[in-house]
């Protein structure tokens, strides 16, 4: 039996479907992160004591600097998945980019996004 080089039109279809779910729900995060950044949701504690507004502070800080990795971590993410809806239309979804073997399926469901086996992952961290 020759080897696959390519996943199915059928099987594409199933990836995508991921995808197209996994990237439905980063984008609604993403929108939920830069929402609460913009602080549309008027938590703001002008209202209370002083005191209090300087401890709000320091830590809104902290959490502001830790959403804004967040988001960037989750825009990341996004165009991970958008990259990967490109690679179906190309149908060249799912082949790994150095050895240009199949990335095993499980893989793929796991990390839809993913364009090295783990194989490959682990020899290019030696």
């Amino acid at each position: 039996m020759e080897e696959k080089t390519r996943y199915s039109d059928e099987e594409l279809e199933e990836f995508r479907t991921i995808i197209n779910e996994k990237l439905m729900l980063a984008k609604r995060d993403y929108d939920q992160m830069m929402s609460q950044l913009m602080n549309k949701d008027g938590n703001d504690v002008d209202d209370t004591s002083p005191t209090y507004k300087v401890l709000e502070e320091g830590s809104a800080t902290q959490s502001k600097e830790e959403l804004i990795q967040l988001a960037s971590r989750q825009q990341k993410f996004i165009q991970g998945l958008e990259a990967a809806l490109i690679r179906i239309r190309n149908k060249t979804y799912g082949i790994d980019r150095i050895t240009g073997k199949l990335i095993p399926k499980e893989r793929l469901r796991a990390v839809p996004h993913a364009t090295l086996s783990v194989e490959s992952k682990q020899n290019r961290k030696k």
